[in-house]
């Protein structure tokens, strides 16, 4: 029976990478605070694939999907999340995200539109308490993903319970929008 998801450079290690197509979650967690940033690609179809030092290289098209756990003592809230320091950044303005306000004042922000990576695209190797999962696309993806986030938002970044099931639920919302799966 196929697992409902894997660490992805274990399921590539183990070519237990399904190459028909999955959901790939990756975090990037702060150091010094709940500030975390989320990808969400999903994609259908590989053509091949690279590792390297960096990463591991998927040759086919994809859709993204950015999430950004915002502290409410974070010291450069005013600046739009596309222009943040490297580490800190997704490629939105504040007016393509979703943005949930929480019981704590922590903000949740999440593309309104996924964005599409043409041709290739690379999950860098986490780091530290970073990770990287593929989800594989099975019935019970969506379930699966939201209670993944609804947990992980909840002990990692510290949103109340009843606000990161909210947010788990606008994040599905988006990933339906993804066109990867179109024929």
């Amino acid at each position: 029976m196929q697992p409902k998801a894997l660490d992805l450079f274990q399921a590539y290690s183990q070519n237990k990478l399904p190459r028909e197509g999955g959901y790939i979650v990756s975090s990037f967690f702060n150091d010094n605070s709940t500030y975390s940033k989320y990808e969400i690609v999903a994609y259908n179809g590989v053509k091949s694939l690279y590792l390297s030092e960096d990463g591991l290289t998927f040759q086919t098209d994809g859709n993204k999907l950015f999430i950004l756990v915002q502290p409410p003592n974070y010291p450069r809230k005013h600046i739009e999340p596309f222009r943040r320091d490297s580490n800190e950044q997704i490629p939105h303005r504040f007016s393509e995200l979703e943005i949930i306000t929480t019981k704590n004042q922590t903000k949740v922000m999440i593309s309104k539109e996924p964005i599409i990576a043409y041709s290739a695209f690379t999950i860098f190797k986490p780091t530290g308490i970073n990770f990287a999962f593929i989800f594989y696309n099975r019935q019970d993806v969506f379930d699966t993903i939201k209670l993944f986030f609804s947990k992980t938002l909840n002990k990692e970044a510290r949103v109340p319970q009843s606000d990161a099931i909210k947010s788990a639920e606008a994040i599905i919302k988006g990933l339906k929008k993804f066109s990867i799966w179109a024929s």
